[in-house]
């Protein structure tokens, strides 16, 4: 009921016909506008059987009330009813089609009811089965009919939300050339001279990477996994261009410093954790996880603090905020689903910058090109892919490939993939698979060239696996050489962009994921208070 629900939502976004028909389907655009050209076509009724059972199929045929509109384009009210009447002629034929094939199964029982052929011969019975098994395969083969009007009424939900994409993204380009154009067209107010339409803006995502917005910085962060923080060891990081550094205080809960020594500015990773406390290796002053000196070994305690963040523990991931608003109340799970097992975690430094990272990583599209030599090895290039999501969502299920995969804000991406062997795919739905494996990717904005990149590999499979000696390694291998021949492209994009190119310039439909979290993410640049996308 959700998907329908989802589906009928998008259909009343544009208008367009859903409206499956024996003749040909017809679209036609208005320039400047969206535009419908309603067909309606298929000819049948309701049978006229009656049964005990009948009143669950007794709908009208909604054809009857659909207003006369073939031929014509149609405006977002009218083509809102016409997408209206499509749903319940759906609903309506499948309803006919099921009652068609319980009537036949009725008339199959009463010709094989023993008192039946004491009143008929072998041949009339024969002759009446052969009847019934025509008339039969006739109502299977409109079973199959309309399940294909079905998935012709999907692909046209997930053409039109493409075309929402589109919309969207023209219309921030008109309000943002509105606005730059403001003072100019101030000036010439009483000229009258003729505007030629401008084309429609890409992304642009180009140029120098920009300083980060503090805005952006208003989320938790994680930053590390729980595993490879011991009690007397600490993790230096880069965020947002500045050096922090984790350790556990003394009652075991981490804290996050800034990873200067306040005495001399000497780096605190360099140093050793004594007691709960960081000490630096300079002077041998020392640190709790709120950032206050405690120690002050060879002179009187002065009373001095470094700059800590709020730190916080959950689920095997130890979390920052290093913005300047109140953290928020609660923080993301980013557990994998019931009946997975973790199987590895892993950290990289990679020198790219995060979004570049998020773009390649929420794009599927690229796989048989790219990832000839690992887990893409074999497969077929589709002649069609697409992202299906709800139209206000960050998640969603790839087509053909049976992968779920959602971006959550403000730096994740989560996906579940169905498999059957390594490098190899089964099945057109990840429901449709037996075995599944679910990744988490972390893209952590170290600085303006660099990402740190959380990754956490679980299965629902193979549980034994994780028991295996040096199988870290393993794992850690295999996602290295995935990640290598991204880097190679990405790298190459980053140069381009760093001098002038727009590696957003021409998004496509595949692309749609990719796109909308370039559009959350200038929104969130901006400073707007409600986020695309967040409901």
């Amino acid at each position: 009921m959700t998907a329908i629900a989802t589906a009928t939502a998008i259909s009343l976004s544009l208008p367009f016909s859903l409206c499956r028909s024996n003749k040909s389907y017809t679209r036609k655009f208005v320039k400047g506008s969206f535009g419908v050209f309603a067909v309606y076509g298929e000819e049948g009724g309701i049978p006229d059987n009656k049964s005990s059972w009948l009143t669950l199929f007794n709908v009208e045929d909604p054809r009857t009330k659909v207003p006369q509109s073939k031929g014509k384009f149609l405006d977002a009210n009218q083509a809102l009813e016409v997408a209206r009447y499509d749903l319940q002629y759906c609903d309506w034929r499948a309803r006919q089609d099921v009652l068609s094939i319980m009537l036949l199964h009725e008339k199959v029982v009463e010709v094989l009811n023993p008192l039946a052929r004491d009143y008929k011969s072998i041949g009339t019975m024969k002759k009446e089965l052969a009847e019934l098994q025509e008339e039969l395969s006739q109502a299977h083969n409109q079973v199959h009919i309309s399940e294909t009007r079905v998935s012709a009424a999907l692909d046209k939900l997930a053409y039109m939300e493409e075309l929402v994409n589109d919309r969207l993204l023209q219309e921030r380009s008109t309000v943002e050339s509105e606005c730059t154009s403001s003072s100019a067209s101030t000036s010439t107010g009483l000229l009258d001279t003729p505007k030629s339409k401008q084309p429609r803006r890409a992304l642009n995502v180009s140029g120098p990477v920009k300083d980060y917005s503090s805005h952006l910085k208003n989320f938790w962060y994680p930053v590390a996994f729980s595993a490879d923080l011991k009690d007397d060891t600490m993790l230096p990081i880069d965020c947002f261009e500045q050096s922090w550094v984790i350790f556990r205080g003394a009652d075991g809960k981490p804290g996050c410093v800034r990873n200067t020594c306040a005495h001399r500015a000497c780096p605190l990773d360099l140093g050793s954790v004594n007691e709960g406390r960081i000490q630096c290796p300079y002077h041998g002053w020392e640190y709790s996880t709120d950032g206050k000196c405690e120690k002050m070994p060879s002179t009187r305690l002065l009373n001095v603090k470094i700059k800590a963040l709020p730190c916080f523990e959950q689920e095997g991931m130890i979390w920052i905020w290093p913005g300047n608003d109140p953290p928020a109340a609660t923080l993301p799970s980013l557990l994998p689903p019931s009946g997975f097992q973790i199987h590895a975690e892993i950290v990289m430094e990679l020198p790219v910058e995060h979004g570049l990272l998020l773009d390649n990583l929420l794009d599927l599209a690229h796989a048989p090109f790219t990832h000839t030599s690992t887990f893409a090895k074999g497969w077929s290039v589709p002649s069609l892919v697409k992202f299906l999501t709800p139209a206000s969502g960050l998640q969603g299920y790839w087509d053909p490939y049976p992968i779920d995969m959602e971006f959550r804000p403000p730096c994740m991406v989560l996906s579940t993939i169905g498999i059957s062997k390594p490098g190899k795919l089964e099945g057109q739905s990840t429901k449709q698979c037996s075995t599944h494996l679910h990744q988490l990717h972390v893209c952590l904005p170290a600085s303006q060239q660099k990402t740190r990149l959380l990754y956490r590999m679980s299965l629902d499979f193979a549980p034994l696996l994780k028991y295996i000696p040096f199988m870290q390694y393993v794992w850690r291998h295999f996602a290295e050489q995935v990640l290598n021949e991204d880097l190679r492209l990405v790298l190459g994009q980053q140069d381009r962009m760093l001098n002038g190119a727009n590696i957003w310039n021409l998004p496509v439909s595949y692309d749609k994921l990719g796109v909308r979290y370039r559009i959350w993410r200038d929104a969130v640049d901006s400073g707007e208070k409600e986020l695309p996308f967040s409901k």
